[in-house]
């Protein structure tokens, strides 16, 4: 399917000119204007030496119940990059940037639906030997310790708003137990659960990850935190390091 078609740039060609140092909007411009790519000296490929990585800023804060899931509509009112070297700390680097500051210990609380089960293994895992301790719903525990992962069981909010138990996940979020959260969207009653778990992590400025590629990310990005710090660098000096055949 065709979702959408713009006769424009979008917001990632101002982020690219920014990652590769090449005014990508100027040229286009002198192109529709009658001069062709060789008069640019543009490189057919590019080599560089570091990593940028774009987070999307969104305003969910300032309305009350809306889903922070995201679709295919624009939810986001900008955008930010974080570049270095190595891919954990411009990953790091966006998220600071963006106002969801990795922690560096603490709980994490995992809860996903079962397509997602095997994938989150390894990131629990990571997660688990940089010092963090695993929290989980009731399915997703049981998961874990089925396949080697320490994970303290923690009650759901329940149907209708009737908990399991108290104190429950989001109990926890409000008291200041849960550091991070995995959390990838579920159908039907847990649907709510899910809704109220993203909107505490959000009021409470807890880092959340729906998906399993986020969540991986955010575990890189700890990793390398965890072995150094956040160095910073003027553009020109990775601008420098771009490489390419002409």
């Amino acid at each position: 399917y065709v979702l959408e078609v713009n006769p424009r740039a979008s917001r990632t060609v101002p982020f690219v000119s920014k990652a590769i140092g090449i005014p990508l909007a100027k040229v286009a411009t002198q192109l529709m204007l009658g001069k062709t790519l060789k008069d640019f000296g543009l490189p057919r490929e590019m080599n560089t030496h570091h990593i940028a990585v774009k987070e999307a800023v969104f305003p969910f804060i300032k309305f009350p119940g809306v889903d922070t899931v995201l679709g295919p509509e624009m939810k986001s009112t900008g955008e930010v990059m974080g570049i270095d070297r190595e891919f954990g700390i411009a990953f790091a680097k966006a998220q600071e940037a963006a106002g969801n500051t990795l922690p560096l210990k603490g709980n994490v609380f995992i809860s996903v639906k079962d397509e997602d089960k095997a994938k989150v293994v390894p990131i629990a895992r990571k997660l688990e030997e940089l010092g963090f301790k695993i929290l989980a719903t009731k399915g997703t525990a049981q998961y874990l310790a089925k396949h080697g992962v320490k994970a303290k069981r923690v009650y759901k909010i329940g149907k209708e708003g009737v908990p399991e138990g108290r104190p429950h996940v989001v109990d926890r979020m409000i008291s200041g137990e849960i550091q991070m959260v995995i959390n990838t969207p579920l159908g039907g009653p847990a649907q709510k659960d899910s809704l109220h778990i993203r909107r505490t992590a959000l009021v409470y400025g807890i880092p959340y990850f729906t998906t399993m590629r986020g969540a991986m990310a955010a575990a890189e990005g700890i990793e390398a935190l965890k072995k150094g710090r956040l160095d910073v660098a003027p553009l020109q000096e990775y601008h420098a390091g771009v490489t390419g055949k002409v």
